[in-house]
């Protein structure tokens, strides 16, 4: 069952539908103007498909026209140019330093500038060898445009025709990486497992869930269609999202110190039972995931009502030879789990009216980064203290140095996989730039193999053609999923591709195999020495945004504990900035870990802060959750316990940020409260946890900031 869910998951997922619509896009012109016996044309206009492809990224309608419309000039100028430089090898050199550098440094634009970027060069990487008479280069470039022109009219006419189907699989998306956190938080349960490496999988885990939330965000708060009252399905996707946030809310604040739990009730069973329910919680998102992505209707298929009464009574007979309050705020939480899949479950009744209302834009936009395109970005960033410059560099220099072999050692027509390989391969991080070596070199070699066998046993064109077609959709399937299935696919497309073009198969197969070791050599030689920026000169950035967002979250609950009330917007901002500074800190964590080890420089410190720093915010969110719930009341005892939990860690802070200027004095850090009179002893204990925790994170901080 398992495994027929994952394939229909694939199936009705973002990555197969572009895939299949890129292959059709890029592969309409060829065999039409084949057809008409003009192959040269088509293939000129599939080129031009291929390019602006790479900008139609996820996102609102209104990004991707955007987007592709400067992809189109921007291929264009760069097709014309090198049309008209490369007769010249100096003056196609020159180009290709120039434009390494510039359109590398369009990634200071966000992630689709980057990927107009990398277009422009992948152009003039293709076209560097193709010497024609200066009379066709114009009309050579027009017709790459035509094709990129064609390209975005169909994939606007295509996001037209189903404008609720990219929400529906981003929700989705959403929905299964969630249950995979929720499953790895079951095993924190489980008295057989390994904490440590479960706490590694949840920090690589919730990652992925920001990564998944983040683009949801940006393609559902971006979008007008769906943010109009008028449109029921839209508000419902809106609306469902949001539900999907306060969820995971809710997931985070189930952290516990699991150690102490499970010393103290191993010998009960009951942790096991916990475990179970959550493993069935874990399913029904995946169940309610899954129906969302493919559109189709759903009933829920667990009675988690009935499963958490037994545990109920579980915990009442434990209760009456020992303490049970963590187990009983366990409970409380499961019940929230289940009261808020129920609120999800509401999508697929069609008889409930919505009466939610959605907000403005304008408060939506909060949530969403703003890109500024302008000269002055660009300029800000041409610094060394910029990564950006320092990778645009880097490539600069790498390709100079790879276009030079190309001309003086390589006597190939395809010496332009060099390049390719190079801009494809060197990213800004080392670790990265690792990763993606390994699975080229990899990928390259078994496609290759796959690719000439493939060739040596079949020789009916239909059945090469179809194959064609076959490994074109998994290259373009694959190409942000995964990216070593993805170069598998595309070295027997290529392969096939030149075998139709009448170029020697076997021939192609060394070319481009030795063409991509060479460039993956320069890429790696480049990472290491060419103005490196290791992680672990990052990493105090990024601990200071998480002990920040903590900082604001501790804020909210005392403003609660005030008996202020805080509007919801300004609680569900500071809770997601939260969620993405620690996601950016467990990224940057698990990014070091690739680099060399001579790099790593308080490896063990930083996990254990970032593990502690999960566990003070799972807690805050327990309280701050609790307390948005009731009605304002003010708890003058707990208020100088959160004050002074907040001076703790601007304290840390400074250690990391040393212009971080905390505006408090140490007089919080001395009180005295009878909890006992208190009847919400057990926040007495919450909060009492939290500063064990936030000194715990004072005393790591001290020892990396040193």
């Amino acid at each position: 069952m398992e495994r027929s869910q994952q394939i229909r998951y694939f199936l009705f997922s973002q990555y197969f539908s572009d895939g299949v619509r890129i292959t059709l896009e890029i592969i309409i012109p060829a065999v039409v103007f084949s057809y008409l016996g003009d192959l040269e044309t088509g293939l000129a206009m599939s080129l031009g498909a291929l390019c602006v492809s790479i900008s139609d990224g996820p996102g609102p309608v209104v990004h991707k026209r955007n987007g592709m419309l400067f992809c189109n000039i921007f291929v264009f100028i760069s097709a014309l140019l090198t049309g008209f430089l490369n007769q010249n090898p100096f003056t196609l050199g020159i180009l290709i330093l120039c434009a390494a550098f510039i359109f590398t440094m369009f990634s200071v634009y966000g992630n689709r500038a980057n990927a107009i970027g990398f277009a422009a060069l992948l152009i003039m990487i293709l076209q560097m060898t193709r010497i024609i008479p200066p009379t066709k280069v114009l009309k050579e470039s027009l017709l790459i445009l035509s094709g990129g022109v064609w390209y975005m009219l169909f994939a606007l006419l295509s996001f037209r025709l189903t404008p609720y189907r990219p929400g529906q699989r981003a929700i989705g998306d959403c929905l299964r990486e969630t249950a995979k956190y929720v499953l790895i938080k079951a095993e924190m349960y489980d008295t057989d497992s390994d904490l440590k490496k479960q706490y590694h999988k949840l920090l690589e885990q919730q990652v992925l869930v920001n990564e998944k939330q983040d683009e949801a965000r940006e393609l559902l708060f971006k979008n007008r269609a769906l943010l109009k009252e008028s449109t029921r399905t839209g508000r419902l996707l809106v609306l469902t999202f949001i539900d999907i946030i306060d969820l995971f809310e809710q997931i985070m604040a189930t952290g516990y110190d699991y150690e102490t739990l499970r010393k103290e009730y191993a010998n009960t069973g009951i942790l096991q039972e916990v475990s179970a329910i959550i493993k069935n919680l874990a399913a029904e998102l995946n169940n309610i995931g899954e129906a969302i992505q493919s559109n189709s209707s759903y009933q829920k298929e667990y009675d988690l009502e009935n499963e958490l009464n037994s545990l109920k009574k579980r915990i009442t007979e434990i209760a009456k030879s020992r303490n049970t309050l963590t187990l009983e705020k366990v409970l409380a939480n499961l019940q929230n789990l289940k009261e808020k899949i129920d609120g999800i479950l509401e999508y697929f009744n069609e008889d409930i009216s919505i009466k939610r209302k959605l907000r403005s834009r304008k408060e939506y936009s909060r949530f969403v980064t703003q890109q500024n395109i302008s000269w002055k970005v660009f300029k800000n960033n041409l610094t060394f203290e910029s990564s950006i410059f320092r990778h645009s560099l880097r490539v600069m220099i790498t390709c100079g140095v790879g276009f030079i072999i190309s001309k003086l050692l390589m006597h190939g027509h395809h010496s332009y996989w060099i390049l390719m390989t190079i801009i494809i391969i060197l990213k800004p991080a080392f670790s990265l730039t690792k990763q993606k070596n390994t699975d080229r070199l990899l990928g390259t070699i078994a496609g290759g193999i796959l690719g000439l066998l493939l060739l040596y046993f079949i020789q009916d064109k239909v059945i090469l053609f179809s194959l064609l077609v076959f490994f074109m959709l998994g290259t373009y399937t694959f190409k942000t999923l995964n990216y070593i299935v993805m170069v598998i696919f595309l070295t027997p497309y290529i392969l096939i591709l030149f075998h139709f073009l009448g170029l020697g198969a076997l021939n192609v197969a060394g070319e481009r195999l030795l063409d991509t070791a060479i460039g993956s050599v320069l890429a790696a030689l480049a990472s290491y020495f060419l103005f490196p920026l290791w992680e672990s000169s990052q990493l105090q950035t990024y601990m200071a945004k998480v002990l920040k967002a903590n900082i604001h979250y501790l804020e909210k609950l005392r403003d609660l504990f005030a008996g202020n009330k805080i509007s919801s917007l300004d609680y569900k901002v500071v809770r997601k900035e939260l969620f993405v500074s620690t996601a950016n800190l467990s990224a940057a964590l698990h990014r070091m870990q690739s680099e060399p080890k001579s790099k790593q420089q308080h490896k063990n410190e930083i996990y254990e802060f970032v593990v502690l720093n999960n566990l003070l915010s799972s807690n805050v969110a327990s309280l701050t959750s609790e307390m948005m719930q009731q009605q304002p009341v003010i708890f003058k005892e707990f208020i100088n316990p959160v004050e002074s939990s907040i001076y703790s860690l601007q304290q840390s802070l400074q250690k990391l940020d040393e212009n971080y200027d905390t505006g408090k004095n140490s007089a919080y850090l001395n009180y005295s409260v009878d909890f006992e009179k208190n009847p919400k002893q057990q926040w007495h204990l919450q909060l009492e946890f939290i500063r064990k925790l936030i000194f715990d994170i004072g005393k790591i901080t001290a020892l990396i900031a040193g």
